[in-house]
């Protein structure tokens, strides 16, 4: 359910809920997936992984090198010194020391449950699976494993690394200022938590998977991967084997859901293209889902520590918070977002003071990686934090928001965390969602329901979303061609897995361009073919390519003008394009079809003045503003049945500003996807650890997702403020993902408050609610 009123400045296709032209590609079955491709002479690549999280390792795979079908086999010392260059990616590379160690496979010990030990490449994925039942490993001094943040923290030198000491990945601070620490102590009210979020995984449709061939009398290096970003494949694939990167051709076609995991080069990935390079062959490797849960990348798992100052009249004057987050083994890019936690903390609020610690480390689990979102634990603390507040004052929750919500009068605001907040409705999406959900009437129902022993509640989440600004994602780029007929190519330096840009991006161009969305192609995912470009992630793709495609379609159509112009014999400031037609304004009759306008551009371009640029082709580069945020409120309303701890959701709402919406249909599949993902996390995934270190959710019998029968009927309501963009675009992309948990656990937590229950961990299956109703009501 949506209510998705037309802008008031929608076009033709900007702002209209056009079919997205995707769709008859991927619902009849004619995608085009990694484990798709199929190349003659293809060998296959089966990881053989850890079975204990901590130990000395000895290996033997002479029977593995003699069995049927397997053409090689590589241990650590086999492989290990043949990386050319550096395994990481390009933004780190030169810091090194700052990131987890990297090396293609285990050496002389394995520090997780699903360390690779021993690739195996042979004729057929079932052969390299059978060579792999005869790998004999030996573990041998096997430790305790590090597990949790105060074994980690604990600085008796039992280290996961042993060139990491401390187990300290990274570690930041802003200490509160002394006006802060006189604010904060001076409160009338001073109220501190701690919340735990808990680990889950992006589990994707598609697992990752590559395909590598190397051609070496050609000296041809290409490469078929699912990943969010073709252009950082190429250069990690270059790096690592040292082909040059103009040898290196990646495409990416269609992807299955990435969510973070792909957005950079996997660990068994950077492996497979080393090992076809070596053998000067094709080698495919396809992630199962066993290996997906244990092995590829989780996130979430964090803590924070959270103390707030309230005035009498319910005025937040400070907020000050330790946030620890488990980086696992070997973490990749993105996995720590604690100083965004830190800084982004006070969020959608007219707060002065903060202060803030972070501090992530290593355990010897599975690594952690970006998810929808890496810094969602800031709005998980706050706003869970904000309605636990408000409950130990005997505030309403609704309205100890409204007291300090950031409103549009209060823009620009230099938020204590360093960050200039501004083109955002918190305020407003907050009033919208409380009046959408009903509040008013449904705390009349609760308290009848609560007087019954019924278990209701209703919880909010509100946040502000940074979209990337600086460094490689501060830039983005588009190249537009018109072709001889009149139709149009956009190629696009991004890796869409899902988001629906063959779509927006053909109603930007034929927006823009003022020709139909059919004579639009959209090419992406091929180095060989596209701008250099960051790829998709951190919410960008709707300001910045938006942004790029826009302007590039500008530029465009400056240079069909002038050709009209001159054909027409009139000013090219009288003309207008529309419908394909450039025309007079006011004299449509005086016209030119844009095909004409491209023929002479082609074919008659001798005929043409020579100030005229006939190249109807554009490169272009755009860069992205200063400060770009969107934002939006969540509220859910959910029944707890008492007698078996289950949860039902009554209603999800949610008020979202992404500035202009481009697609309505997208934006809403943006947020009901996230809102999925959170209900998801809060209610079902959880990769759940024993003591010794064995993953106990490797299957979907263990590690639990959402059907469509678990996900509510999502209401989605929009507010358009204009972004500082062109076009005023915003992202939406990691929305959802951010506002839904901290939503949903206020609403179970509402409800079991009104029965005198505290909750302030994840995830809240029915043990877990049951757990705590029996132990206030046994």
């Amino acid at each position: 359910m949506s209510d998705t009123t037309t802008h008031a400045s929608a076009g033709r296709y900007v702002g209209q809920a056009v079919l997205r032209k995707e769709d008859p590609r991927l619902l009849t079955g004619r995608g085009r997936y990694t484990d798709d491709v199929v190349l003659p002479g293809m060998l296959h690549a089966h990881f053989v992984r850890s079975d204990v999280a901590r130990a000395k390792i000895r290996v033997d795979v002479s029977a593995a090198r003699d069995a049927d079908g397997v053409v090689a086999v590589f241990t650590g010392a086999d492989l290990n010194d043949k990386v050319v260059g550096t395994m990481y990616p390009s933004m780190f590379v030169g810091a090194e020391e700052f990131m987890s160690p990297m090396y293609p496979l285990a050496g002389d010990d394995v520090r997780f449950v699903g360390d690779p030990i021993v690739l195996i490449i042979a004729r057929s994925r079932y052969l390299a699976e059978d060579a792999a039942e005869v790998v004999e490993i030996d573990y041998l001094d096997i430790v305790a494993p590090v597990m949790d943040y105060d074994t980690a923290l604990a600085g008796d030198g039992n280290d996961v690394h042993p060139n990491r000491p401390g187990n300290v990945i990274m570690q930041m601070a802003v200490p509160m200022s002394d006006d802060g620490r006189a604010a904060l102590e001076g409160a009338a009210h001073v109220v501190s938590q701690s919340f735990v979020q808990h680990r889950y995984s992006m589990v994707p449709m598609e697992c990752r998977a590559i395909v590598a061939r190397w051609e070496p009398f050609d000296e041809r290096f290409d490469v078929w991967m699912s990943s969010q970003n073709p252009h950082e494949v190429r250069q990690v694939v270059s790096r690592a084997t040292g082909v040059p990167e103009n040898r290196v051709r990646v495409q990416i076609g269609d992807v299955g859901g990435g969510f973070g995991l792909k957005s950079f080069v996997g660990r068994e990935e950077i492996v497979v293209a080393l090992v076809a390079h070596l053998l000067g062959a094709a080698v495919k490797w396809t992630e199962d889902r066993r290996e997906n849960l244990i092995a590829s990348a989780h996130a979430r798992e964090e803590k924070c520590d959270v103390t707030v100052g309230v005035d009498d009249d319910g005025t937040i004057v400070a907020i000050e918070v330790a946030h620890f987050d488990n980086s696992g083994s070997y973490a990749m890019p993105g996995g720590s977002a604690g100083p965004l936690v830190g800084m982004l903390l006070t969020g959608a609020y007219r707060v002065n003071h903060l202060g803030w610690a972070s501090t992530t480390v290593y355990t010897n689990t599975c690594g952690s990686a970006s998810y929808r979102g890496p810094w969602m634990m800031e709005t998980t603390a706050r706003e869970e934090m904000v309605e636990y507040t408000a409950r130990q004052l005997g505030l309403d929750p609704l309205e100890f928001r409204r007291k300090n919500i950031l409103r549009l009068t209060d823009l620009p605001f230099a938020s204590p965390g360093g960050m200039v907040i501004e083109n955002v409705t918190p305020g407003e999406t907050l009033d919208q969602a409380a009046e959408k959900i009903g509040y008013n009437e449904f705390r009349v129902a609760q308290a009848r329901a609560t007087a019954e022993g019924r278990y209701l509640g209703i919880g909010f989440a509100v946040y502000v979303e940074p979209q990337p600004g600086v460094a490689a994602y501060a830039n983005e780029p588009a190249h537009v061609r018109m072709h001889p007929d009149g139709r149009v190519d956009a190629f696009l330096g991004s890796g869409a897995h899902g988001q629906g840009l063959e779509t927006t991006t053909a109603q930007l161009v034929a927006e823009t361009l003022g020709i139909d969305i059919d004579d639009v192609t959209v090419h992406q995912g091929d180095t060989e073919s596209t701008p250099f470009g960051p790829g998709t992630g951190g919410s960008r793709s709707g300001p910045m390519i938006g942004q790029a495609v826009t302007e590039a379609s500008i530029i465009l159509r400056e240079k069909v003008v002038a050709i009209a112009a001159h054909l027409l014999e009139a000013a090219p400031e009288d003309l207008e394009v529309a419908e394909g037609v450039v025309s007079v304004q006011g004299t449509p009759t005086k016209s030119v079809p844009v095909q004409q306008v491209a023929h002479a551009a082609y074919h008659q371009s001798a005929t043409l003045p020579p100030e005229l640029d006939a190249m109807l082709d554009v490169v272009h580069r755009s860069m992205a503003p200063p400060t770009m945020w969107s934002n939006a409120t969540h509220a859910a309303t959910v029944e707890i049945d008492p007698a078996t701890g289950k949860i039902e959701i009554l209603r999800f709402v949610v008020s979202e500003d992404c500035g202009k919406m481009i697609n309505p249909n997208i934006v809403e599949g943006q947020v009901h996807g996230g809102v999925a993902q959170g209900i998801g996390g809060v209610l079902y995934e959880h990769n759940v650890y024993d003591g010794d270190g064995n993953p106990l959710a490797s299957t979907f019998m263990d590690y639990l997702v959402p059907t469509a029968h678990e996900i509510p009927e999502i209401e989605t309501f929009h507010i358009e403020s204009p972004a500082s963009t062109v076009g005023g675009y915003k992202g939406v992309g990691e929305g959802g993902a951010i506002g839904a948990p901290a939503a949903l656990f206020n609403a179970v937590a509402d409800a079991l408050a009104q029965h005198g229950i505290t909750v302030l961990d994840q995830p809240l299956d029915p043990d877990t609610v049951l757990r705590k109703i029996r132990e206030v009501a046994p």
